[in-house]
């Protein structure tokens, strides 16, 4: 079962979500599905020996793929860079020339070097935002997601859609698992109020492993040990991104 991974994520230096994991002083840890790799032991990857840090790299390229194109895959909402801004800036990393790119759109060249110098623009608003928050939390000792009693929970980096249902804190979370969830996992009932759902639905998602693909089989028989409406609760995994499945709906994963 898999932990979940939005916590280490969130609070990762930029070199370190680079690189795609992040060292401790015991093991090197994947940042995007959590897996670690302790140091001083050897991995046998395709037949060939590796300490931690190369295995974790390899792990990284073979699962995640480079993390530029990861990132770039996520929720627009996260990134806060546009269909097409994201296009470009794959085109870009693979090497084609603005004239090359602008081809393949079908727009003026004039208009790359237009997105050139807006995405300019929000590298250098980026910078400064990430030095304003940096110099008030130094200021003050207090993270920003810190309140007077609780603290705001990171939501999961699948989420199609970011709003008000993802302001939750760790006390509504616990309170909400509590009420709603047995002490085995079980689900006493469905709530009915969105934020609660997410909640109950980010707890039930650690009952499957990351990396695992599963039939519909499969993914029903855990999901009824948990609730008895288990056609619900599949449906809803899918629905707010924590599961995604093929268009026949033989295979099911978990986002990443």
């Amino acid at each position: 079962m898999e932990s979940n991974n939005n916590e280490l994520f969130w609070n990762t230096a930029i070199e370190e979500i680079e690189k795609g994991y992040v060292e401790s002083e015991k093991e090197y840890i994947c940042i995007v599905c959590g897996e670690h790799f302790e140091k001083g032991r050897i991995f046998d990857i395709d037949s060939k020996l590796y300490d931690a840090k190369r295995a974790a790299e390899l792990h990284i390229e073979k699962n995640h793929g480079n993390m530029l194109e990861y990132l770039l895959g996520l929720n627009s909402t996260f990134t806060g860079i546009s269909d097409v801004q994201r296009e470009i800036i794959t085109l870009m990393f693979k090497g084609f020339s603005d004239k090359e790119i602008a081809l393949k759109l079908g727009v003026a060249q004039s208009t790359i070097r237009n997105h050139r110098y807006k995405l300019r623009e929000k590298e250098k608003q980026a910078k400064l935002f990430l030095t304003i928050m940096k110099l008030l939390t130094d200021s003050t000792n207090r993270k920003i997601t810190k309140l007077d009693k609780e603290e705001i929970s990171d939501f999961h980096i699948t989420a199609k859609s970011i709003d008000d249902r993802y302001n939750i804190t760790d006390k509504e979370k616990t309170e909400t698992i509590k009420t709603y969830m047995e002490e085995n996992g079980a689900l006493k009932a469905y709530p009915a109020k969105e934020k609660k759902k997410i909640i109950i639905l980010n707890e039930i998602c650690k009952n499957f492993t990351k990396g695992k693909t599963y039939s519909e089989k499969e993914i029903n028989r855990i999901l009824k040990r948990i609730y008895v409406d288990y056609v619900t609760i599949r449906r809803a995994l899918v629905e707010y991104g924590f599961i995604d499945r093929t268009n026949d709906g033989s295979k099911y994963w978990v986002k990443e």
